[in-house]
């Protein structure tokens, strides 16, 4: 029998720890779903938006903390022709990491990363034409069901995961979700035809799996919790359930994410402005915060 609550326990008593301090400066997107750049991959329309941003946080110091779902390995069957449609990405992604800035979950739609075989063979290199061999890409990169960062003067937790775990459908049965998106869904996305399995797409089972993370977030004493899956960002006053949500970066024209800066949580999104003499530009736009963290801290 399923059950969310023994999921995220099981996830949060696994997870993998990374301290943090005030001076820290991390970036959360999840939820990229980063495709072949064919009609069907949501990712393509945002793909200059995001790695402006990306690149802005990595000149900036940033950490990178990717919340699942980063690949779109249910419409796709390899790595490879994601790698070969967003190069530019992930050579960014490869720098955070070879800079130990780079901290990543693996979602329903990427959930081959939690076999460490799995991506050791297809994420350590790359052939690359112009050389004619295998060079280096993600080396030794692990991905994990759950990251906890803890203060290391507050000791403050904050959780974060990808949020599937209180979704039974696409975390038990996620073999046979993804035979179906590619056999089914994905040809009708192409006409705009919406996968109803997914909560990001359905509104009645998007309210469920954020029920279920809010009951286990006040069970366990209000820990501030960190997700994506349903798309939908949330950002929480000081003293409600401590429940963040990150967005997506599959939005219609715009991405969305959580920043941690100077110990205090912001929600942002980046989208494609207009300035007064016509001129097309990448701009950061707050929505909410920056509010402290330790706002959210209860003993």
């Amino acid at each position: 029998m399923f059950s969310a609550k023994k999921q995220l326990d099981k996830t949060y008593k696994q997870a993998h720890r990374v301290p943090f301090d005030d001076s820290s400066k991390i970036i959360l997107f999840s939820d990229c779903h980063r495709g072949d750049n064919s009609f069907a991959d949501d990712f393509a329309n945002n793909r200059n938006i995001y790695f402006h941003a990306l690149k802005h946080y990595y000149n900036e110091g940033f950490s990178y903390c990717e919340l699942g779902d980063g690949d779109e390995l249910w419409e796709n069957l390899s790595f490879e022709s994601l790698l070969n449609a967003h190069k530019n990405v992930y050579l960014l992604m490869k720098q955070f990491h070879e800079e130990g800035r780079l901290h990543m979950i693996w979602g329903n739609h990427d959930m081959v990363y939690r076999n460490p075989n799995y991506v050791k063979k297809y994420l350590s290199t790359y052939f690359d034409p112009k050389i004619g061999e295998d060079v280096e890409l993600f080396c030794d990169i692990k991905y994990h069901e759950g990251i906890v960062l803890q203060h290391s003067e507050t000791g403050q937790e904050l959780f974060l995961c990808h949020g599937h775990q209180a979704d039974w459908w696409n975390y038990l049965f996620w073999k046979w979700s993804r035979f179906l998106v590619r056999i089914l869904w994905k040809p009708l996305n192409v006409m705009g035809i919406a996968d109803p399995t997914s909560p990001a797409k359905n509104y009645k089972e998007l309210i469920k799996v954020e029920r279920r993370t809010k009951k286990w977030i006040v069970e366990n004493n209000n820990l501030l919790t960190i997700a994506g899956h349903t798309h939908r960002p949330r950002f929480p006053e000081p003293g409600d359930i401590a429940f963040f949500n990150d967005g997506s970066c599959v939005h219609p024209r715009s991405i969305t994410g959580l920043e941690i800066e100077h110990g205090k949580i912001s929600l942002i999104k980046w989208q494609i402005a207009t300035t007064d003499d016509g001129t097309l530009k990448i701009v950061r736009v707050l929505l909410e915060g920056p509010t402290p963290l330790i706002d959210y801290k209860t003993e």
